[in-house]
């Protein structure tokens, strides 16, 4: 999602957006303590600009056009903010799905099997593998991702450890106590998957 410049200039307003923002200001003034409904109000709004002249119109055509004049000299001042928020190019990605797995297996088969078939097929073919696939089967695809995902956090908590400080000692410190901290978490996965066995 693009960040918001708070420079940039605000959008050309049209004259139904004109004539909307007259028609708001009425029943304001004539009560300003009773809350309007916004979807009476909007209904309204649209049947009177149907009804409405084109003599009657043009007043908000005028103010549109100028409110165009005033947006284009302003966008004519405005340069972008460079930059932004860019991407770290050493992050690690996220590892692939379960399915994907499975799919960078069998995708070579299955087009093996049917030279000619369209990629939108073949994707429909490992779905409909997949979701005939046994459990125990589609287990071992899952347990993989687990693994990678488990190998994805500590390499992202070993890059932070090493981004924190650029000094050497402290790093490599650092990353001693990351994998000090993996070898116990994976001592109590192993201790859980006893527990549930028994």
């Amino acid at each position: 999602m693009p960040v918001h410049d708070p420079k940039k200039p605000k959008g050309k307003i049209s004259t139904y957006a004109f004539f909307v923002q007259l028609c708001r200001e009425e029943p304001k003034k004539k009560n300003p303590v009773v809350p309007v409904n916004f979807a009476e109000f909007s209904k309204k709004c649209s049947e009177r600009w149907k009804t409405m002249s084109g003599k009657e119109k043009s007043k908000f055509d005028e103010m549109a056009k100028v409110d165009k004049l005033h947006y284009d000299r302003e966008m004519k001042d405005y340069v972008p903010a460079k930059g932004g928020k860019k991407k770290d190019p050493n992050a690690h990605k996220r590892p692939p799905s379960g399915f994907l797995l499975f799919g960078s297996e069998f995708c070579p088969k299955v087009k093996f099997t049917k030279p000619s078939i369209s990629i939108g097929d073949v994707s429909k073919k490992l779905d409909e593998i997949w979701n005939n696939l046994n459990d125990s089967v589609k287990q071992l695809y899952l347990t993989v991702l687990v693994q990678s995902h488990a190998a994805m956090k500590k390499n992202l908590r070993l890059a932070k450890s090493r981004k924190f400080d650029g000094a050497k000692g402290p790093a490599k410190v650092a990353q001693k106590k990351v994998e000090e901290e993996d070898e116990d978490n994976e001592e109590e996965v192993e201790e859980k998957d006893e527990l549930k066995k028994k």
